[in-house]
């Protein structure tokens, strides 16, 4: 996988509201291990969508290894008005979602429910795999991506689940 799809839960629904939260520190200690993976596997670009938690926490473990590998980020936004409405704290997620290798916007602006499928189907015929944080037992609007993945012909997942943080988890003194 060359270019890799980065979605995966938002905060809220992993019950995440604080930086400081312990479980931040596990999920982001195996990201980096998911991504030194993939890296080391020919990896060369991440693509985002500017959601915040799974993908912002990539983001930031990204920009790390970014001074080790040679690693580019891109985020294509749904729509240009894309956290408007944000807090403080969170615009200023959007913004490093902002200040990265390639930045662009699929909309202008909602306008029909067909745009989000076409965004999906134009995120999927333009990277070759994805880095994904769900698990079908615990559903989310994910589904309808993941789904659409799983059908795609030569699509690459790489997932996160919980099973892999529990096994983090448990040799969390270690790290």
């Amino acid at each position: 996988m060359v270019s890799v799809l980065v979605v995966g839960y938002k905060a809220f629904e992993l019950g995440i509201f604080d930086e400081k939260d312990l479980r931040l520190k596990m999920i982001k200690t195996a990201i980096r291990r998911d991504l030194i993976y993939l890296l080391d596997n020919g990896m060369k670009w991440l693509v985002f969508t500017g959601n915040l938690g799974f993908e912002s926490w990539v983001l930031d473990v990204a920009k790390e290894l970014q001074e080790e590998y040679d690693l580019q980020l891109a985020t294509i936004f749904l729509f240009e008005n894309q956290g408007e409405n944000w807090n403080e704290v969170n615009q200023e997620k959007l913004d490093s979602f902002k200040k990265v290798d390639f930045v662009k916007y699929a909309y202008p602006k909602y306008e029909n429910p067909s745009q989000f499928r076409e965004y999906n189907q134009f995120l999927l015929e333009n990277t070759d795999g994805a880095y994904l944080f769900y698990d079908e037992e615990n559903e989310t609007k994910l589904k309808y991506l993941y789904q659409k993945m799983k059908e795609q012909k030569q699509y690459d997942i790489k997932k996160l689940t919980f099973d892999d943080l529990n096994e983090i988890a448990e040799n969390f003194s270690e790290i």
